[in-house]
């Protein structure tokens, strides 16, 4: 009887990477240049080397870029050993260093918006069709819980997108928004990589770290496993209500908006024989899509009295813009 060599089976968390990197992939145009988003974390690590397995298969180029925040000492030490990863698995990798400015929402956000803005040069450089980022099912349950305490609304508790088109038309993706952190660690540990520990991961000053080390293993013990399961769950039933929002009101908004001098205006009689809900995304809508602007569940409440609560009252001052009711419109003008 002939001899016949064992094949080693696959690791189940290799497999189930491979497979959520895959679905992401294919998207994307045969051929196309991808950025890997890599902190030489577990997340991170896994997510560039699954992207490099799947990648040969549709003739993709990938590179990882490494962004060093050098908010630590040894962050340039860590970027290199990085880079290094990425080398080793047949990947181009870039490193950016920025200057993270302090910002009134926080150390977190400054140096976020510096990455994501470092990332969006390295794909103009690279002429890449997407971002992917390494985020995972425990980020999003995260983010959610964030959401929910701060009371930033159902816009925040919709969490991550697993798949987004910004202004310039990059496709940011999360392959691994389905995919438990221990899973990753999982990866490299069956790939023989050695991830890198951020010590800011475990630095309890951080909120996103006290709910991920305090707040949900606490919720975990008292309410039972899956926690983390059905905060992702929710997120993505908000984004699925949220799209259908969208979608009424893109049908809806023609018909109420005119342009008007330096800006754009809403019709009073339109906004108010809406539901309170349908109301308050068109307004936010208006803003945002004319000036930019982002508002506060506050402003957009403000903005609404003029609509349901007319008594005379002034111009209301919005980031960029103002809102004010002139007859029978709300006209929206930009702030010189």
């Amino acid at each position: 009887m002939p001899y016949r060599c064992a094949v080693p089976s696959l690791s189940p968390a290799i497999a189930e990477i491979r497979l959520a990197v895959r679905t992401a992939l294919v998207e994307l145009t045969e051929g196309s240049t991808v950025v890997v988003a890599l902190s030489g974390g577990a997340d991170s690590l896994a997510l560039v080397a699954a992207t490099a397995f799947e990648a040969r298969a549709r003739g993709m180029h990938v590179v990882s870029a490494t962004i060093d925040h050098g908010l630590q000492d040894g962050s340039a030490d860590a970027a290199a050993a990085a880079a290094a990863h990425a080398q080793a698995l047949g990947i181009r990798s870039a490193i950016e260093r920025v200057q993270v400015r302090r910002d009134a929402d926080g150390p977190e956000a400054a140096a976020r918006d510096a990455r994501y803005a470092a990332l969006r040069r390295v794909a103009a450089e690279e002429k890449a069709t997407a971002v992917l980022l390494g985020h995972t099912l425990d980020d999003q349950a995260e983010t959610v819980l964030l959401g929910l305490a701060r009371g930033a609304g159902a816009a925040s508790l919709q969490g991550m997108a697993p798949s987004r088109v910004d202004d310039e038309g990059l496709i940011w993706l999360r392959p691994m928004l389905g995919v438990r952190r221990v899973t990753t660690r999982e990866f490299c540990t069956a790939s023989d990589l050695a991830p890198w520990d951020d010590p800011h991961n475990l630095d309890g000053r951080f909120a996103r770290v006290r709910v991920r080390e305090r707040v949900l293993p606490v919720l975990e013990k008292e309410l039972g496993p899956g926690i983390a399961e059905a905060l992702a769950r929710t997120a993505t039933q908000l984004r699925e209500d949220t799209e259908a929002f969208d979608e009424m009101i893109g049908e809806t908004i023609e018909d109420i908006v005119e342009h008007a001098e330096a800006g754009i205006s809403v019709s009073v009689a339109a906004l108010a024989a809406n539901p309170t809900a349908l109301r308050n995304r068109i307004i936010r809508l208006v803003a945002h899509s004319e000036f930019g602007a982002s508002l506060t569940r506050t402003q957009t409440t403000e903005v609404g009295r003029l609509v349901t609560e007319w008594a005379g009252q002034g111009p209301i001052d919005l980031p960029g813009c103002s809102a004010a009711r002139i007859g029978g419109r709300i006209v929206f003008t930009a702030r010189s």
